[in-house]
């Protein structure tokens, strides 16, 4: 364990968060923040269940909805879930700026991520999708600590000499922008794969890095690829989970990925690192 929250500080293991570090997070007036997928398509839906295709993976239901009311509809409920009430910043996150890690990879699409660097200049590097300029998946921001603002600047000027906040499903500040949907996914997952959802400083520097996976489902395909994408060229890594089975897929990646097992709740975990 020591080793582990060494290799934290040093940047050579990397954390990697998913919507699960939100199980026990509630809002001020007690509505519970999405924590799996099941979750994310009630809180997108008006807490209305859907049909069991589409019930399946929240980026499927978030495609169907879409279709019927239009993308705009997804990104502003998207915000709403995340913006429009107030909540404690979870465990994870708290810990994570005791050690303001020197490369963080966040999934989830809130502001939490922010937090943890909140007092520090860094960078932020932001996923995009379906937009028509260039190829590129990303937007890069350097934190401004006296104006508390994200200034964006141009991907050739990112480097490891501030922490590097990695938001690749998008974030609502400075610009709001998530990937959410089946097309949003599509369309991300297409360009990573040819080389573009990362700034070249970052395809270089996640070589032979190791990755300490807290509150990321692997059960479902689009996370699998996502992570796949984001952590090519790794060196090993953790997966902390109280899962006590594990489904087929969610076993091949964790063997292929060379991924060793920790069976325990995030936060019970962090603090035993403690």
């Amino acid at each position: 364990m020591d080793k582990l929250k060494e290799a934290l500080q040093e940047g050579s293991l990397v954390p990697f968060l998913g919507m699960g570090v939100f199980k026990d997070t509630k809002t001020t007036d007690g509505t519970q923040l999405p924590y799996d997928s099941d979750s994310m398509i009630l809180a997108l839906n008006n807490g209305r269940a859907m049909s069991d295709r589409l019930m399946y993976e929240y980026s499927r239901a978030a495609m169907s909805l879409e279709q019927r009311k239009g993308r705009e509809f997804i990104i502003q409920m998207t915000n709403h879930i995340y913006s429009s009430k107030t909540y404690e910043l979870p465990f994870v996150y708290e810990y994570l700026k005791t050690i303001q890690p020197k490369y963080l990879i966040d999934t989830n699409m809130d502001e939490s991520g922010c937090k943890v660097y909140e007092e520090v200049p860094h960078f932020m590097v932001t996923g995009v999708s379906r937009i028509m300029a260039d190829y590129d998946r990303f937007l890069v921001y350097f934190y401004d600590v006296a104006s508390k603002t994200y200034n964006p600047i141009a991907k050739e000027q990112l480097s490891d000499e501030l922490p590097i906040l990695f938001k690749p499903m998008g974030a609502p500040i400075p610009e709001m922008n998530f990937i959410v949907s089946d097309a949003d996914f599509v369309d991300w997952l297409t360009e990573a794969m040819g080389g573009y959802a990362m700034p070249p400083f970052l395809k270089a520097y996640k070589q032979d890095k190791s990755y300490l996976f807290l509150g990321v489902d692997f059960s479902r395909d689009t996370f699998r690829m996502v992570a796949n994408e984001i952590t090519l060229g790794l060196k090993d890594g953790y997966i902390v989970t109280n899962k006590e089975e594990l489904t087929k897929k969610e076993q091949k990646f964790i063997t292929s990925h060379n991924l060793e097992l920790i069976q325990s709740e995030t936060d019970q975990f962090l603090k035993d690192l403690e």
